[in-house]
């Protein structure tokens, strides 16, 4: 990297709608110069439902984060999820012409449109198509293709597409503040950058992002991204599940299950009573800690073995195990829940992976994301640095309202 670049990321979050601004250094390490966030208003399980009120919201957390960062931000990473995302694996081979034996660059663009070339429903577009593997007359897993010997080469890529139509209206919500959109990206996707390292990647792991609307997911086996996805519950589903229980106010149920909840129930003594208070402080009822307990714990559990149940076919992969982030992640007991449910190792994890300094006070899983979509927009960089900021706009921007991919 021949500079220090300044980036934007922008989470639109079913809890909070979050902007992170940060400066990458010319070694690769982050700098966080601010972060500006607000409770999230008109958003349902990561979909805007209220654009008006949403706005709102991204303005207050935009202006937050210019005033700490002391940046005016005109382009962000825009990260969306939903469990309208879906994901498959795609293979393509392609032969060599005849009188050809040796791999070109056009062989290679060759291969890809065939790998990538699945069909998905017409009101969806593609949001990412991630390169696998390739592999040379069966070969697998072969690098340095250019100039090799062959007769025919193979491609793998996961590819990851949603509705349309739910991805466009967070990119107008994103303009009409008005930014550009640099990217669209699936958010566990840049979360995955700064909780997950290579070795965890290359032995296998899975990375949850347990949000308040969804609970996304990534899966790496063998240093290759094989399975994401979104499940529409998150956080909020256990605090409904709370509020209807007892009785009680939507606030006041999340503010027990924060400050007293546990996903653990079945080692609380009987009797063991937790206050509701109100804002003043006034004690207003009370709620048993072992019936709120079992109440976080089967809403957990069925989120945990949705996703379980999604990647069953991998998880004999999982030699570095379970990885969980989100602001959910810090739920006392979770990651005894997940180890009994995944039956592999469960490590809970911010973003100290990805950077220092100043960052320090944004190790908090709730900024895996937001982060991630810094750390994102610096490999992409990386890889492209022949096509501008502009041109990569225009072209992505393009293809989602006008064309049939992103």
């Amino acid at each position: 990297m021949a500079k220090s670049t300044i980036y934007a990321g922008l989470e639109i979050g079913t809890s909070k709608i979050c902007v992170v601004v940060a400066e990458v250094k010319r070694d690769g390490a982050i700098k966080i110069l601010g972060v500006g966030q607000a409770p999230s208003r008109g958003i349902r399980k990561g979909e805007i439902v209220d654009a008006e009120i949403a706005q709102t919201c991204l303005n207050d957390a935009l202006l937050r984060a210019e005033d700490r960062s002391d940046v005016m931000i005109r382009n962000v990473f825009l990260g969306v999820t939903g469990s309208h995302i879906e994901s498959i694996n795609n293979a393509g081979v392609y032969r060599l012409p005849p009188d050809q034996n040796q791999i070109t660059e056009d062989d290679l663009e060759d291969v890809r449109e065939i790998a990538c070339n699945v069909d998905i429903p017409q009101n969806h577009v593609f949001l990412h198509r991630i390169a696998r593997k390739y592999s040379v007359d069966g070969q697998d897993h072969v690098r340095s293709l250019i100039g090799r010997t062959a007769n025919t080469i193979g491609a793998e890529f996961h590819v990851i597409h949603g509705v349309r139509s739910r991805v466009q209206n967070s990119i107008r919500l994103v303009r009409q503040v008005p930014l550009e959109v640099e990217d669209v990206v699936f958010l566990p996707l840049a979360a995955a950058q700064v909780v997950l390292n290579k070795d965890a990647k290359q032995h296998g792991a899975l990375m949850i992002d347990f949000g308040g609307g969804t609970a996304d997911y990534v899966l790496y086996a063998e240093g290759m991204l094989t399975a994401s996805g979104s499940i529409p519950l998150g956080g909020d589903h256990i605090t409904n599940d709370i509020s209807l229980c007892f009785q009680i106010q939507h606030g006041r149920a999340e503010r027990i299950k924060v400050e007293e909840g546990s996903v653990i129930y079945d080692d609380v003594p009987p009797g063991d009573m937790i206050k509701i208070e109100d804002e003043n402080g006034m004690c207003v009822g009370e709620v048993e800690r072992g019936l709120l307990n079992e109440v976080i714990h089967m809403r957990t559990r069925e989120i945990l073995e949705q996703i379980r149940l999604r990647c069953s076919e991998y998880m004999g992969m999982l030699g570095a195990g379970v990885y969980l982030t989100g602001g959910v992640s810090l739920m006392r007991g979770i990651d005894h829940l997940a180890r009994d449910v995944f039956g592999v190792r469960v490590t809970r994890s911010g973003t100290a992976s990805a950077a220092g300094g100043s960052a320090a006070s944004y190790e908090n899983p709730c900024y895996s994301a937001p982060i991630g979509l810094i750390r994102y927009a610096q490999l992409m960089d990386a890889e492209k640095p022949w096509l501008s900021p502009l041109a990569k706009l225009g072209r992505r921007m393009a293809d989602v309202f006008g064309s049939w991919t992103l």
